[in-house]
């Protein structure tokens, strides 16, 4: 397989960074696994709320408020995740992550269903939250670690990091149908307390298994400031995902899954364990289907060998072409009216479509950020784009309950085609960008 490739002793000259892998296939292959593992939960974790909670009868809008503080502790973790891993090595920063998520698990279990919307809603933020920050400290230090360990040339980055990506956001939609399952099968508390335990199992796992010499600490003497880059492209791809994830997000987390539910549940409880599954079900697909395509970016994009201008400007083209699908389906449902089988057959294959074009726009996105990002302050770097990706999915999940409850559907959508507008106009903005300061990555 390409993707496994010798992969020798790399050192970023100055920079005191020291990463030096005795095996870094295993180490790639162990941070991957910490990950997936991970992603499975977050994935469950997030179903299990969205739907446990909207059979509780909340509205759309108390629904994205159960998930704002996940995505607000992102924006602040991503900024705080690059100096950490800086300091202390990405290691530490890996077993933070699983570890907080193990706790937030613990703590949603205590839950009473006698607590009222208030005080319920209030918890499960606050354990959202550390889920949150658990996350991102688990995305930063992996996708850090793949761009110190990637072979060089022949678009090695691209492949290796294309698989990572790819590879999370299949299991992450496992974890989509997974937690929908638990909660039809096993219910609410029951599913919270067995993720936590298998999770457990496996940071042991990954801490007795982990080898060493992954990379680790940069500049032992970096201080707190210089989040933002000095290279124009890495802020401008940031902003560029930051409205490519609010695109998503505003049909994603609440309008989609509501208007599915509200079609598909006939309020019985039957009527709503079958509701769950299909869309878990769908959902999963969803992200199996995205994750899928990012893999295959790279051979469908013909990055072997690409130069790197090529691929920006193959960036901004699939951003447009993904602008005028939302568009398009807001369109349907606006003229439809209300609920159908042929706006829900229309609403399945325009979101597949949506999920194709924004899985090829999410890969390249992946791969540029560690091309542009110098090796000595990857972390920094690679946190700073994750803190807009976070803000932008805070922004489309505050979009999601609101604009669903404005204007249902439609107006969900329409929103979601406004951000999608704004990701291409500042993807165009690469072309402009300065060369960076250090030259091209090896």
């Amino acid at each position: 397989m390409g993707l496994f490739l010798p992969v020798g002793r790399y050192r970023a000259d100055g920079s005191g960074v020291d990463v030096t892998a005795p095996n870094p296939i295993r180490a790639y292959a162990a941070v991957t696994a910490a990950y997936w593992a991970f992603m499975l939960s977050d994935g469950a974790l997030r179903m299990l709320v969205l739907l446990h909670f909207n059979g509780l009868g909340f509205t759309p809008v108390q629904l994205a408020w159960l998930f704002l503080l996940y995505e607000v502790a992102g924006i602040v973790t991503n900024l705080a995740a690059g100096w950490l891993a800086a300091r202390f090595g990405l290691a530490a920063t890996l077993y933070g992550g699983l570890a907080l998520q193990i706790g937030a698990l613990v703590a949603l279990a205590q839950l009473d269903p006698g607590w009222g919307v208030t005080a319920s809603v209030a918890f499960v933020m606050a354990v959202q939250g550390v889920s949150g920050v658990a996350k991102d400290l688990a995305k930063m230090s992996s996708k850090s670690a793949v761009k110190l360990l990637a072979p060089s040339g022949e678009g090695g980055l691209f492949r290796w990091v294309a698989a990572l990506t790819g590879s999370k956001n299949a299991v992450k939609g496992l974890g989509f149908f997974l937690g929908a399952a638990l909660l039809a099968l096993a219910g609410f508390q029951a599913a919270v307390w067995g993720m936590a335990a298998v999770l457990a199992v496996i940071l042991l796992a990954v801490v007795l298994f982990l080898p060493a010499g992954l990379p680790g600490k940069l500049k032992a003497d970096e201080a707190w400031g210089g989040w933002r880059s000095q290279d124009p492209r890495v802020n401008r791809l940031s902003l560029a995902r930051l409205f490519l994830f609010g695109a998503r997000d505003v049909w994603f987390v609440v309008g989609v899954p509501v208007y599915f539910q509200s079609i598909l549940s006939d309020g019985t409880p039957d009527g709503r364990r079958e509701a769950f599954f299909l869309i878990g079900g769908f959902l999963a697909l969803w992200i199996i289907a995205y994750g899928a395509v990012q893999a295959f970016a790279p051979r469908l994009l013909g990055a072997k060998g690409q130069p790197e201008a090529e691929t920006v400007q193959k960036a901004i083209r699939w951003a447009g072409l993904l602008v005028p699908i939302p568009f398009l389906l807001a369109a349907a449902a606006w003229a439809v009216g209300g609920p159908s089988g042929w706006l829900t057959a229309t609403l399945i294959g325009g979101l597949l479509l949506f999920g194709f074009v924004f899985a090829i726009n999410s890969s390249v996105h992946s791969y540029l950020i560690l091309a542009f990002g110098s090796a000595e302050r990857i972390t920094r770097d690679v946190g700073f784009y994750y803190m807009a990706n976070a803000a932008g999915r805070l922004i489309g999940t505050l979009l999601s309950g609101l604009s669903y409850q404005v204007g249902g559907l439609p107006l969900c959508l329409t929103t979601a085609g406004v951000m999608a507008l704004a990701s291409w106009l500042a993807a165009r903005r690469l072309q402009d960008a300065s060369q960076p300061l250090g030259g091209n990555i090896r």
